[in-house]
This record gives structure tokens, sequence and C-alpha cells, in this order.
């Protein structure tokens, strides 16, 4: 487990089941159309059971960039946070900003309902093929920057693979102060 502080807040990165973290919200890599799907966004509609996906009906979208949340269901979570991230286009059709603001967007509902842990996957680095490393590093930056207006004991950075756990490893020592 790597961890960093910033501010109060504890980032934590852990190669895991993000269904399984016991934290406040766990945040799902969803579709506009919250119509669940493959990688991280089917393990947390299977595991969460169909409470999840009933809200997700009753919501009806979310644009690419923002979150919202629905409960948890059988999850270990109180809540659902469900963020879109950007499909990669190479970069100029402005993913950067979008993947931030999903970032962003998630910790500000988690906020908005009381949470005080949250866990990440790797938003749009599966089917959506986000580069890994700019999606690391766009992650962090933005959580960090997040975390200064924003308070929470501990934010999860969960991650599925052995090149997705170096490629987070790198991206926090090279955020880690000297």
């Amino acid at each position: 487990m790597t961890q960093l502080r910033v501010g109060k807040t504890r980032l934590t990165l852990v190669q895991g089941d993000i269904t399984i973290q016991q934290v406040d919200a766990i945040v799902n890599a969803a579709n506009a159309a919250l119509r669940g799907g493959g990688g991280v966004d089917g393990a947390i509609h299977r595991a969460g059971g169909p409470d999840i996906m009933a809200e997700c009906r009753r919501i009806g979208g979310c644009p690419t960039g923002k979150a919202v949340r629905t409960t948890a269901g059988r999850l270990p979570a109180d809540h659902v946070i469900h963020a879109v991230g950007p499909i990669w286009s190479g970069g100029n059709a402005g993913e950067p900003d979008l993947l931030a603001s999903a970032y962003r967007r998630s910790l500000e509902v988690a906020a908005s309902q009381g949470a005080r842990t949250v866990a990440f996957p790797s938003i749009s680095t599966g089917v959506y093929g986000y580069p890994k490393d700019l999606a690391a590093d766009t992650a962090l930056d933005t959580v960090s920057a997040a975390l200064s207006r924003l308070d929470f004991d501990e934010v999860r950075f969960v991650v599925f693979g052995d090149d997705d756990l170096a490629t987070y490893e790198q991206a926090m020592h090279a955020r880690a102060p000297e």
C-alpha cells in the first residue's frame, strides 16, 4: 500500500476489488446512460444488486465530466458516485478537462452526502482507452487540488492490475514531498 498526505487527507493506493472497499462512497467509472457495462461499472452493478440500476434508471443519464449519486445496494459503502469520464480521442477533444471534472465532481457529490472516505477506480482507462499514465496524473492532481477546499479523511485509489498499480505508484512517488 502506498500513501501520501495532502493536508489532512490520506491518499492511499491499493490493488484489489473496489466492490469490497469499506468506505463511505465508491466511485463508479460509468457510462453516460448509467446503464451498467463491463469492467468496474459491471462489477459494481453485479455486486451492488438491482437497487443501483433502479436508481440509475430514475436519474436517466449523466453527461461526460459529471457525477451523480445512487444507493450502494449490497456494497459495503453508503453511496455509489457514478462518474462519467471521456472516451480518449487523442487528447485534443477536451479529454483532460473532462476527466478532471469527473474526479472533481465525484468528490463534490461525495462531500455533499457527508462522506469522509472515498474509493476511486482509474476512470476512463478501460474500454474508453485513456492512457493510464496521463489518467493517473490527472486523477492525483485533480484530487489533490480539490482537497484544498473539501474535507475527507481518506481518498483511496483502487486499481486492479499490476500495470495500473505500477503506473499509480510512479505518479504518487512523483508527488511525494522530498
